[in-house]
């Protein structure tokens, strides 16, 4: 069974380590951060299994010990989906009672969910090579056996949790099947205690597995290949959706107004400054189609491809959200980026809602996409972006406005919201003294919004060290951003309402 045992523990190591992201998004998002602090506490722990497995094995090299180990590993492993998300709430509240951020919420809850499960998982390795080293003429042979057999077993726990078993059952039952294999592979070493664990485990796979975060007036969950998607209806009747940690809105839906009073408004002021009349825009992060269908309700008659890189976004948007009722809307299933790289369509708008603060895509950022989108314009088009911000920082605002300045003649930056500001590029810049005659044509519903964008909103320079697809630091200046901002009182869990300056 030692072979049997390497390559299960192996397997389940890997499969909860990609679980244990899944598990913190609802809480945490999935930024670069989280994950370099997932990725580097499994193999902290990893190491030190390693170290105690060889230790403990010198001690007490008998099947049975090997046996309890595993044991213990799979009902630890089984228990992990069911205390995470009672903790992990109180985690959420108590980080942003105290004012601490996502680097170190994440760190601490990876900490104490996943050390036990994934160091006694460590275990097995030398423990195993330990029992099977007979022959001393033979330790590399059996000791390189044992390591390939770990190594592959890491590999299929990787991606048969990542791409089959997570979009397929979701996280909770990933997990518990993880935690079964383990189980089963130490029967032989173990009889009854291993029995005892596989029929406990069988059980908590028979257990529906719940909402993953309970939220009044949830709809529905989803656990998909990209992230975690909630839709919930609010009172007042708003139908909203939100991503990972959910603590910002993705998409809203009234069935009365396609207008928000919030962040997806704030595109609909850019049609005026081209000065002639829209015929197709594309909306990169369409999510819930709030942005097109407010592009929609004002501007009749322009068609809108929305591109949407999640499909499972898609199908509880035409669910729960009325993204079929949107005129002229043609749904893409891409990533922005490389839809663009693949069409040869241009349009006279392209608007990109795809940035949250706590995971920009750096690819979405850069100089060399934003010259990408400039080539798929109509002479005198524009690009908008709307870009969360941490409140009082404008850093990582003007480094993606600068940074749109090295490929654009004008750029004008509207901080429009608390959390939101508007960066557009304009193809054929507009003198500032016609601005306010320009949006003097938006329609009635908006118009309230002309004298705030004339105010306020300012022409933006060319960075002197643009982002690039080669250096984009983005999540470095949103994090450090986000620390000044809870050093300073704040917390990130307040109402995001918007408030125009």
């Amino acid at each position: 069974m030692l072979p049997a045992v390497v390559f299960t523990a192996g397997a389940s190591s890997l499969a909860t380590e990609i679980c244990a992201t899944r598990l913190l998004a609802p809480y945490f998002g999935q930024s670069t951060v989280v994950w370099a602090n997932v990725i580097g506490l499994i193999l902290i722990y990893l190491s030190v299994g390693y170290w105690l497995g060889g230790r403990i094995a010198d001690r007490h090299p008998t099947a049975r010990v090997l046996g309890l180990i595993l044991v213990i590993a799979a009902l630890c492993t089984a228990l992990l989906p069911f205390i995470a998300r009672p903790f992990l709430n109180l985690a959420l509240q108590g980080f942003a009672a105290v004012s601490v951020g996502t680097v170190v919420g994440s760190f601490l809850s990876t900490l104490l969910l996943f050390s036990v499960p994934v160091t006694l998982l460590g275990m097995a390795s030398p423990f195993a090579l330990r029992l099977a080293l007979t022959d001393i003429d033979r330790a590399g042979r059996t000791s390189g056996r044992l390591s390939s057999l770990a190594t592959v077993g890491a590999i299929i726990g990787t991606f048969g949790s990542a791409l089959v078993l997570i979009p397929g059952v979701g996280t909770q039952r990933t997990l518990l099947s993880a935690a079964l294999l383990v189980a089963l592979v130490s029967i032989p070493l173990l009889m009854r205690p291993a029995l005892v664990a596989v029929a406990v485990i069988v059980v908590l796979l028979i257990l529906p597995p719940g909402l993953v975060k309970e939220t009044q007036g949830t709809l529905a969950e989803r656990d998909t290949a990209y992230q975690f998607i909630q839709v919930a209806r609010e009172s007042g009747g708003r139908t909203v959706m939100r991503f990972d940690d959910g603590i910002a809105d993705q998409s809203v839906y009234r069935t009365d107004t396609a207008l928000t009073g919030g962040e997806w408004d704030m595109p609909l002021v850019v049609p005026p400054l081209l000065g002639r009349t829209l015929h197709r825009v594309l909306v990169i992060g369409n999510a819930g189609g709030t942005t097109a269908r407010a592009l929609a309700a004002e501007y009749p008659g322009i068609a809108i491809d929305g591109v949407e890189l999640d499909p499972v976004v898609t199908q509880l948007a035409r669910q729960y959200m009325g993204l079929d009722a949107i005129p002229h809307l043609r749904v893409i299933t891409a990533d922005g980026r490389e839809y663009l790289e693949t069409t040869a369509q241009r349009y006279d708008l392209i608007v990109v809602d795809a940035y949250r603060t706590e995971l920009i895509p750096f690819y979405l950022a850069t100089q060399e996409f934003f010259s990408l989108m400039h080539a798929h314009l109509n002479p005198g088009g524009a690009i908008a972006l709307n870009v969360e911000r941490v409140p009082g920082n404008d850093q990582l605002v003007q480094e993606i406005a600068g940074t749109v300045a090295t490929e654009f003649p004008q750029v004008w930056v509207w901080p429009a919201l608390h959390f939101n500001e508007l960066v557009v590029g304009l193809s054929e810049p507009v003198p500032t003294t016609s601005l306010e005659q320009r949006l003097a044509t938006l329609p009635a519903n908006v118009q309230v919004l002309a004298p705030l964008v004339v105010a306020h909103a300012y022409v933006a320079r060319p960075a002197p060290d643009p982002l690039t697809d080669d250096r984009a630091p983005v999540e470095w200046l949103t994090d450090r951003a986000i620390l000044a901002y809870i050093a300073g009182g704040g917390t990130l869990t307040e109402q995001l309402l918007p408030t125009a300056p």
